[in-house]
């Protein structure tokens, strides 16, 4: 798995080689050509004004205004190719990157957010854009060096020595705002994450005048990320200014060179101009670096932060499909917690449910039911022993293949940015008579009639208009979607008023006649009827489990002592 993690995005620049070769290919031609301006020049000087020869002038001319043709169609024909380059690793990643996502914020303490996304659109960028082109066009500097050489030496030596300063200070500028930038980088991911955490709450903060508090908290955030971003953009300016003067002094001083040259008879005007001209093709990629050496930078970060998630994520690695579970659990000596803490939360679980069993799953807050629940789904994975889904380790199952046999409803309703159709759907192929018979299972498809427009109705990421009641109502409907074989759910009725509740009593006896497992965690006792077995949890540990029967005698007798 290392292995792999650790090449995952050179395998992905890999299966882009062949764009690569040709882009580089048209880099060739295109630097070739770039040597145009400085032959013509050679030319008119040497030879045209020389002769005063007109018909010397149009071809020479004539060729010129060819030879740039050309090189604009290359240009346009490598730009094509790069975009589509940038395109095909963008194609390659994002699927398995937004799965690598989603495993490390359930798995992985803190607020991540979908930076890794803004990340692979910088590499995307960085790819199509002029940052691949920066090391395309600076192989080339030797050979304008070389050329400037044949010149004559002192030509090559004045370009080499002005490209070293300027290649010293980029890298001096890279040095000294480095670490800046990344800290500005991390402030300024945080502080957008809390403002976006806050707008999620606003009505809370609306409500109780806390908006005042957090304003100050993000507020303190964003100081810290300007401040950092402006010492480094000192720190960029005053180097930036430096490299400029420089370049352009040396520009200048180089015509001074060729002009002394000239007056000693060792080169001719015409390669005084034409060295000029290809001392500023040799500086151009150190001048393509400066202006884009933040960009090279920000590629560098992104892919080292991708290459971390991708390195610290499992591989996705094809398991063999296993047949369609019946819901028989086993729990084996099993201890486990959130993945944000040390300690787990559960431990020493040791039950067996049957294929079909209802049981109930009781006890007081933080005695452990949710983490149960969540662990029983392999939403969070065993610490010690095993949970065992029709023999296998739930773990082991692919997550595909296991969840359209598998129904969860959490205590916090979740409704997604679709259609109540397409949430109940859960976003696959939409099919009618399977979202209608889910929404008749859940004893809601007549309240979905009285909304707006029926089950096309738009809902927002939050649930838009809809009650805490009707969302619960909703979110059952898409945990009993098509067949499943196993179903969770945890407080179903904490939000529901009698109607409500008189529809997830019906429910569950439908599912009891159809035989699917079912584990129902809940403080109200009313649904808890129709449960086979109760599981009573206490600190962490199963106090109780047996038939509902007998376990509520045993906390009876337990209270009358």
């Amino acid at each position: 798995m290392a292995v792999e993690s650790r090449t995952v995005l050179g395998n992905a620049l890999e299966n882009c080689r062949h764009s690569l070769r040709w882009a580089c290919f048209f880099s060739l031609f295109i630097n070739l050509l770039m040597l145009t301006p400085a032959l013509y020049m050679l030319q008119v000087y040497d030879r045209v004004i020389t002769t005063g020869s007109e018909a010397t002038l149009l071809v020479m001319t004539l060729l010129v205004v060819f030879f740039f043709c050309i090189m604009g169609a290359l240009e346009w024909v490598r730009s094509r190719v790069l975009v589509r380059l940038g395109n095909r690793f963008d194609m390659q990643l994002h699927d398995r990157l937004h799965g690598h996502m989603f495993w490390r914020d359930l798995n992985l303490p803190g607020r991540h957010g979908a930076w890794p996304l803004d990340d692979l659109a910088t590499l995307r960028q960085a790819l199509a854009g002029g940052g691949l082109l920066i090391f395309f066009d600076a192989v080339w500097v030797p050979i304008y060096l070389v050329v400037l050489t044949l010149f004559h030496p002192w030509f090559g030596g004045f370009a080499a020595v002005a490209g070293g300063l300027l290649l010293a200070l980029v890298v001096a500028s890279e040095k000294a705002t480095r670490h800046l930038l990344d800290a500005a980088s991390r402030d300024q991911a945080e502080s957008r994450e809390l403002a976006a955490s806050n707008l999620r709450n606003a009505e809370v903060l609306h409500a109780m005048g806390m908006l005042g508090g957090i304003r100050r908290r993000w507020a303190r955030l964003h100081r810290n990320y300007l401040t950092k971003q402006s010492q480094a953009s000192d720190r960029a300016g005053l180097l930036f200014s430096l490299t400029r003067t420089l370049r352009l002094a040396a520009q200048s001083l180089i015509l001074g060179l060729g002009a002394l040259l000239v007056l000693k008879e060792q080169i001719t005007p015409g390669m005084m101009i034409a060295g000029s001209l290809l001392m500023g093709r040799a500086l151009a990629p150190i001048d393509q670096a400066i202006g884009g050496w933040k960009s090279v930078v920000a590629a560098r970060a992104a892919y080292r932060r991708l290459e971390a998630l991708f390195r610290e994520a499992p591989s996705d690695e094809q398991r063999m499909a296993l047949p369609a579970p019946r819901g028989e659990l086993t729990i084996e000596d099993m201890a486990a917690g959130p993945p944000s803490q040390e300690r787990p939360v559960i431990r020493g679980v040791n039950i067996a449910i049957a294929a079909g069993e209802h049981v109930g799953i009781i006890g007081a807050s933080a005695a452990g039911k949710s983490t149960l629940a969540r662990v029983l789904l392999g939403i969070w994975p065993a610490r010690q022993g095993s949970v065992r889904l029709d023999g296998a380790d739930i773990m082991q199952w692919q997550r595909e293949a296991l969840g359209p046999y598998v129904g969860y409803l959490p205590q916090d309703i979740e409704l997604f940015e679709g259609s109540v159709g397409e949430n109940i759907a859960r976003f696959d192929e939409l099919d009618a008579d399977k979202v209608v018979a889910a929404a008749r299972r859940a004893g809601v498809h007549e309240m979905i009639l009285h909304l707006p427009e029926g089950y096309d109705t738009r809902l927002t990421p939050n649930g838009g208009a809809l009650s805490a009641g009707q969302r619960q109502r909703i979110g059952l409907a898409r945990a009993l979607y098509d067949d499943p074989a196993l179903v969770v759910l945890d407080e179903p009725n904490s939000n529901l008023d009698h109607q409500g509740e008189q529809a997830l009593t019906t429910a569950m006896r439908e599912l009891k006649r159809e035989g699917i497992t079912l584990l129902v965690i809940s403080h109200r006792t009313g649904v808890l009827k129709e449960v086979d077995s109760l599981l009573l949890m206490e600190q962490g540990q199963v106090r109780l489990f047996g038939s509902r029967e007998r376990v509520l005698a045993k906390m009876a007798g337990e209270a009358q002592a």
